[in-house]
């Protein structure tokens, strides 16, 4: 499983599919990631932070799944802000996009909501 996930690491983006709160359906988006060993960590920066649809559906079901390139995966998804991997999200966001980015990223870095996906054995 791990081997299969790092040599997806440098995909550019994933597709994140969490069970909507209300409606119970599938909602899927594309979004930056980066990789570290079984954990994929994301930002939700759009707006206030925990008003994304996708936040709020993975707060009430935990339960993802996550398409990168052509391999799904299931997962677990929280929130991790103010917890130890906080700073690495963030850190691990910025590595891998700054360098090919063209606009300026660290406020997103830096006030965006961290957010892990537990990819399952």
């Amino acid at each position: 499983m791990s081997e299969d996930l790092e040599s997806l690491a440098a995909e550019a983006f994933c597709y994140l599919t969490t069970t909507g709160r209300v409606t119970g359906q599938p909602h899927t988006i594309e979004i930056w990631f980066a990789l570290n060993g079984p954990t994929l960590y994301m930002l939700s920066g759009n707006g206030p932070r925990h008003r994304a649809d996708w936040v709020r559906n993975l707060m009430k079901t935990p339960a993802v799944n996550v398409r990168i390139s052509d391999r799904e995966f299931a997962g677990v998804g929280r929130v991790v802000e103010g917890s130890e991997e906080d700073a690495l999200a963030r850190r691990l966001l910025l590595e891998k996009y700054e360098p090919t980015y063209s606009g300026d990223l660290s406020e997103w870095g830096r006030t965006a909501l961290p957010v892990a996906v537990d990819i399952a054995a």
